[in-house]
């Protein structure tokens, strides 16, 4: 018998069947490529995993190895040098949430108003009766430690109370936000006076400050990116964030070593001429030494760049908001004019813990002739490059003439007060900063008027330091 020949609708059943066979091994092959393109990828990542937790791993292990590098892990300096990398990390946080509220979301003329109010009623009593803190503190147990902390604590409370009144706009945004920043020098003056009494016998009073202001620049540089994924969810959740690491900053402070309340043969110095204090001593009180000519100049020279810390502060702050440049947005220009002004700071420290020898005369004078010159350049060219070549030179000169003056204070003043010297000479820059701000905010929103009387300002300062020099000042380095 003769096979039927297949029909039609076999030939399509077939041709169906193989072509189901076809997609069910197009379909195999593509899930084996696909599970194994996707075991490379996990590969990928994890490798990657790997790669930057290694990298993680030997920066923290670097970072703690050069804070206890030269016996200062066993003095317990290294504690404080983590201390400041957090209070850097939790003011990083800090200024990135404000910088889009403070000055942003207020009318100038409110927010001018209310920042001169605010820092008149918190900012100056501080800088005045600071220096009779330390003093204070000295009859207690303790009392530096918790002064630090207290420092770390009022912030984290702060910070809470600003990121409620960041949310619902509330009036207590400036007081809470100025309270931040009247803590934060407040910790810095705290600060200058424990740095002392934790130094090893291999390390320089200089290094150490320089090692303790590249912890900070360290801390901040780390803590900016988290604050500013933090603040993608709202403004609010930055100071959250800030929140917690002030907590943690306490608690740190607080476990500080004893060594830090110690004032056992230490005396006082007095902000006079330089003239030893020949009156008997009463027993029992600490005896008082009068300031040397050398640390007087240098701390006169000094106060010209915080002044125009201060002052570029808040008028840049104001004036790049209602003058911007161009067609820049204002966040955009102050983020560049601050963060010139941080590359300067960070470049000054980094000389100061490298060079093997500075003139400390010889540097504040010329970091106060610098800002005279550049400020002037930015008034008489003013446009965005001149203002970061300002704040590049601000940030420069604020650090070379501090560590300058550090380096003064660790050569001429007896090891006894050397503590209380920085101390005091911490507040009087503070108090210099204030008045730069005030004389910020008061300032009429025109670039180059403001920046003219500011030059003004630090050539008439320049030439009462330069007359006012004691005729003979010593230029060792003091172990800079």
């Amino acid at each position: 018998m003769t096979p039927k020949p297949p029909s039609s609708d076999t030939h399509a059943r077939d041709r169906l069947a193989g072509a189901g066979r076809g997609v069910r091994a197009a379909g195999r092959g593509a899930g084996r490529g696909a599970r194994a393109a996707s075991r490379g990828v996990g590969r990928g990542v994890a490798g990657a995993t790997r790669v930057t937790g290694r990298a993680g791993r030997y920066t923290v292990h670097q970072a703690v190895r050069a804070a206890r590098a030269e016996g200062a892990g066993d003095s317990g300096l290294s504690r404080l040098i983590g201390l400041h990398a957090i209070n850097a990390a939790g003011d990083a946080a800090i200024a990135i949430s404000l910088a889009g509220t403070l000055f942003f979301q207020v009318p100038t003329g409110e927010a001018r108003g209310q920042v001169a109010l605010f820092l008149g009623l918190t900012m100056l009593p501080f800088a005045i009766v600071a220096p009779l803190i330390g003093p204070f503190l000295d009859r207690f147990s303790h009392g530096r430690r918790w002064a630090i902390g207290s420092t770390m604590a009022i912030r984290a409370f702060l910070c809470w109370v600003l990121a409620t009144a960041v949310a619902t706009e509330s009036r207590w945004l400036f007081p809470a936000a100025l309270g931040c920043l009247v803590a934060s020098k407040a910790y810095g003056v705290t600060r200058a006076a424990a740095v002392p009494r934790l130094l090893p016998p291999s390390l320089t009073l200089v290094k150490a400050n320089a090692r303790v202001s590249l912890a900070g620049v360290v801390g901040a540089a780390v803590s900016a990116p988290i604050a500013v994924l933090a603040s993608t969810a709202g403004s609010d959740w930055s100071l959250r964030y800030a929140f917690v690491v002030f907590v943690l900053a306490t608690i740190w402070a607080i476990r500080l070593p004893s060594r830090v309340d110690s004032s056992a043969g230490e005396g006082t110095l007095v902000l006079m001429p330089a003239v030893r204090d020949r009156r008997p001593e009463t027993p029992g009180k600490r005896p008082k030494t009068r300031i040397p000519a050398a640390v007087a100049f240098a701390l006169r020279a000094n106060c010209g760049p915080r002044w125009l810390s201060g002052f570029l502060t808040m008028f840049m702050a104001f004036l790049l908001r209602d003058n911007p440049i161009d067609d820049w947005r204002p966040e955009v220009l102050l983020g560049l004019v601050i963060g010139a002004a941080g590359l300067g700071n960070t470049l000054g420290i980094t000389l100061g813990s490298v060079l093997k020898r500075i003139d400390p005369a010889m540097t504040v004078v010329l970091a106060l002739l610098a800002d005279a010159v550049v400020v002037l350049i930015a008034a008489l060219f003013y446009g965005l490059v001149p203002l970061i070549v300002l704040g590049l030179t601000a940030g420069l000169a604020q650090s070379l003439a501090k560590l300058s003056l550090d380096s003064t204070i660790q050569r001429d003043v007896p090891e006894r007060i050397q503590a209380s010297a920085f101390a005091r000479s911490d507040t009087t820059l503070q108090l210099a900063w204030v008045i730069g701000g005030f004389v910020g905010i008061a300032m009429p929103l025109m670039p180059r008027l403001g920046l003219g009387i500011a030059c003004g300002v630090l050539a008439a300062w320049a030439i009462f330091v330069f007359v006012s020099r004691p005729a003979r000042i010593g230029t060792s380095p003091g172990g800079a």
